[in-house]
């Protein structure tokens, strides 16, 4: 189970590194098509990319007498959970782009893991108990993303106020697959909840926007970085690993997405990080060190 943690933990860091480099994707994508046409066609391209996943995987379990067909109970939870998971997914996802359309990359990564404290909060509301390190470790985290993404001005604009409504969403979300993963396959159900999302994008896309197909063709690279692998791989990765990782750390570890998005920003769109946005980065990985600290100190692991 120690290994599985640590698997888990690896896996959630690796998320963090994929939608970090995401928010430059959503970024440069916005210069060519609208928030909803973005992620309608991004989680779509997600869905395919999953659907293949899902026959490749079955096909092996096949071959080495793994396999098994779920049972009914089990289909109902999966279609439940996919349904439920790709609404807050959809709303999530279109409520952040659009945000990132009205304010920085920089502000929506720092806005977006606030996520990070809303967890805990939903958690404290259903009454689990929280040890206090993770409370601490919260704290050095926004302190991190504080002087990682925040100006001398402190200005909050529209477009920071609807990351934060986005950021609300996202951690529903996490607590919503912490509840159905464990229960269902995780890639089944990461495949089911962004073909939801595609659907409903898609057909919302028709009513507020106007799609251009040109556009379209224009931020390809974007697009299928977004729906290929910040979608099909990156939200598989999270489901899998929160089979064995508590969400209020997994919050925590993926909160290293906004580190990750200023990085890919230096490097890709030459946004070199001051001083101040480095010893943002620092707190973020002391915070992420010291959670995992007292798991491993009382030998426990989440399930």
């Amino acid at each position: 189970m120690k290994n599985k943690a640590m698997l888990g933990n690896l896996c959630l860091i690796l998320t963090a590194l994929i939608w970090g480099c995401a928010f430059v994707a959503q970024s440069v994508g916005m210069e060519y098509v609208e928030p909803i046409t973005f992620n309608g066609i991004r989680c779509i391209i997600g869905g395919i990319v999953l659907i293949i996943a899902n026959f490749a995987f079955d096909s092996v379990k096949k071959k080495n007498g793994t396999y098994r067909k779920p049972e009914k109970s089990e289909q109902k939870e999966l279609i439940k959970g996919g349904i439920i998971c790709g609404i807050i997914i959809f709303f999530a996802s279109t409520i952040q782009q659009i945000g990132i359309s009205q304010t920085t990359v920089g502000k929506a990564g720092f806005i977006s893991v606030l996520y990070i404290l809303i967890v805990p909060f939903f958690g404290l509301l259903m009454k689990q108990k929280l040890p206090k390190m993770i409370w601490i470790c919260c704290a050095l985290a926004v302190a991190g993303l504080y002087l990682l993404c925040m100006n001398e001005s402190l200005s909050v604009s529209n477009g920071d106020l609807v990351v934060l409504i986005s950021a609300v969403a996202y951690a529903v979300h996490i607590l919503a697959i912490g509840h159905f993963a464990p229960k269902v396959d995780c890639v089944k159900l990461s495949c089911l909840q962004f073909l939801v999302c595609g659907v409903i994008s898609v057909v919302v896309m028709f009513i507020f926007e106007k799609p251009n197909l040109q556009n379209i063709l224009n931020a390809w690279l974007p697009i299928i970085y977004a729906g290929a692998l910040s979608g099909g791989v990156g939200y598989t990765l999270q489901t899998v690993a929160q089979k064995w990782t508590k969400p209020s750390v997994a919050s925590l570890l993926m909160s290293l997405e906004s580190v990750f998005a200023v990085l890919a920003g230096a490097v890709i769109l030459h946004q070199i990080p001051t001083l101040r946005e480095s010893a943002g980065c620092i707190l973020m990985f002391i915070s992420i060190i010291i959670i995992q600290l007292p798991e491993k100190q009382k030998g426990a692991v989440a399930k």
